[in-house]
């Protein structure tokens, strides 16, 4: 009988009509006999390059967030789903999750103190408008807040702007305040703290902070430079009831010229200086979708596993030539695509996952990692507190020019940052089934990349939602009309899509669910 089994999935693959003939082939004997891998087998190389040249394609245009290749993007992705008969995640039966977007104009102005003006672009940088006027400035020191320390101790900041600086405390001995060891904390990762202080001032009622950091002033004044040059404009999300709160980066200058100190003063305190902030804006409202489409659980159902993919890409050059993006990220729509099918010819067959499965196409990655920030922070159509895990997939069909070794590979980042468990099961699944080399490069805490931070999974993680993100690693065409569909490497696309189906497959049909040890405060 599995001979007879293995015959028939074979020929269905060699002739690319795998569906059809699995479906076909839904009988008692199948049902009985078919496992994980028989479904994974329906991932082929032939349906991914095949929809990928769809994708990818100049049809498309890119791809840009709120443009009509975005458009595109997601009534392609849509009809897919229909066409597979999985069913929309929303409980309305729509496959669109409406975000909602702005587009912050560069603003024009200057930061005064005591009279003396700093016109924006020189000593100070900020994205987005402000103007407020104090004649106090709350300076405190690191910004932290720790049970063992805390820089807001018997001072007040409600309606105040805060002056803070990067890094953590350390002893006289230089070990660390925070960790008590030669072991550095969060509050050094520039891209976790930054956040993080910001929440802090937030709670505490300030209105706005100036972030002293001369190790990152020069990285937020190139993209501010490159903003300008390109006449671009910052999209973030429409958040009507967020509190308005204004966030300025200043150099060494200003910040000296405001506390003298500050480079070796901690000490939280009030000063009494003349603070103007006068910054022009402008905003345009855009509407882009996320693409949601699931199915249910045969067991529990009221557990998730989500995996996702950017369905969005940069759009068209200034000199009109379009990035198509087919590494990034259409390599992982089409994976997902594939993925979501396979899992559907289990559930037709009565192989249905006990967990339910969400696969989620999110918007705005190019941008700030909106579309998945909106599906966690503001609207999630499933609870987090539901969600087992996040299986993220953002360029999986090239080869890193600079790494060596074996080309069948993929670098995996995040597996073990929240959960031994679910680094150990992507390890076995692994060697089971796929025997892919996993390369945790990327996966380094001193990353100067900071790929953890960079793609859609991090808006999962940071709500201790356990994750893997799936990256094969940039290329000379990253961000280029060159990234096109001829240019994958479809067999290793193959390989490492059903690598991501097997993880999800144990994930969602596991008896416990995956067990987060090591979460982030």
């Amino acid at each position: 009988m599995k001979k007879a089994l293995t015959l028939l999935v074979t020929l269905a693959l060699s002739c690319n009509s795998s569906q059809k003939t699995l479906k076909e082939a839904t009988s008692e004997a199948l049902s009985e006999e078919a496992s994980e891998i028989t479904f994974a087998e329906s991932i082929t190389e032939n349906e991914l390059k095949e929809h990928l040249f769809t994708y990818a394609s100049d049809e498309f245009e890119g791809r840009e967030t709120g443009e009509p290749g975005q458009k595109m993007a997601i009534a392609y992705i849509k009809a897919e789903y229909e066409k597979l008969k999985i069913p929309a995640a929303k409980a309305n039966g729509d496959y669109f999750q409406e975000v909602p977007l702005e587009i912050s104009k560069l603003p024009i102005g200057k930061l005064s103190v005591e009279g003396k003006d700093f016109p924006i672009g020189e000593h100070v940088l900020t994205f987005s408008a402000a103007h407020t006027s104090s004649n106090e400035i709350i300076y405190v020191g690191y910004g932290i807040e720790e049970p063992n320390y805390s820089n807001y101790n018997d001072i007040d900041v409600e309606g105040k702007i805060v002056l803070l600086k990067a890094g953590e405390p350390k002893n006289a001995d230089g070990t660390y305040k925070i960790s008590g060891t030669t072991e550095a904390s969060l509050w050094s990762n520039m891209s976790e703290s930054l956040t993080k202080r910001i929440q802090i001032a937030v709670d505490k009622g300030a209105t706005g902070i100036l972030y002293y950091d001369t190790d990152n002033f020069n990285r937020f004044k190139r993209r501010f430079e490159s903003m300008k040059s390109n006449n671009n404009g910052r999209m973030e999300l429409v958040d009507n009831s967020a509190v308005e709160f204004y966030s300025l980066f200043i150099d060494q200058v200003l910040a000296k010229d405001i506390l003298s100190s500050i480079d070796t003063d901690e000490a939280s305190k009030v000063l009494t200086k003349d603070l103007q902030l006068s910054f022009e804006s402008s905003n345009d409202q855009i509407t882009s979708e996320n693409v949601a489409a699931f199915i249910k659980g045969t067991e529990k159902p009221d557990e998730y596993l989500v995996i996702s993919s950017h369905l969005d890409h940069i759009g068209i050059s200034p000199n009109g030539e379009i990035n198509n993006g087919a590494d990034d990220d259409g390599s992982g729509t089409v994976a997902l695509l594939e993925i979501a099918e396979a899992f559907k010819l289990a559930a037709d067959a009565g192989k249905g996952p006990k967990r339910s499965i969400l696969f989620l196409h999110v918007t705005g990655e190019e941008k700030g990692l909106l579309g998945s920030q909106y599906y966690t922070d503001m609207e999630p159509i499933i609870p987090l507190a539901n969600t087992v895990a996040n299986l993220n997939i953002d360029m999986i069909g090239r080869i890193d020019p600079t790494r060596e070794g074996d080309r069948n590979y993929i670098y995996l980042i995040g597996s073990d940052k929240l959960s031994s468990e679910l680094h150990n099961l992507s390890e076995d699944v692994n060697k089971k089934f796929a025997n892919i080399e996993l390369d945790y490069t990327y996966n380094d805490e001193n990353d100067p990349n900071r790929f953890y931070y960079r793609s859609d999974h991090y808006n999962f993680a940071k709500n201790n939602i356990p994750i893997i993100f799936y990256f094969n690693g940039t290329h000379d065409d990253y961000h280029r009309p060159s990234d096109t569909p001829d240019k994958i490497n479809y067999d290793l696309l193959q390989n490492r899509a059903r690598l991501i189906f097997y993880t999800a497959w144990e994930i969602a049909n596991r008896e416990q669910k995956i067990i987060v040890d090591k979460p982030t405060k």
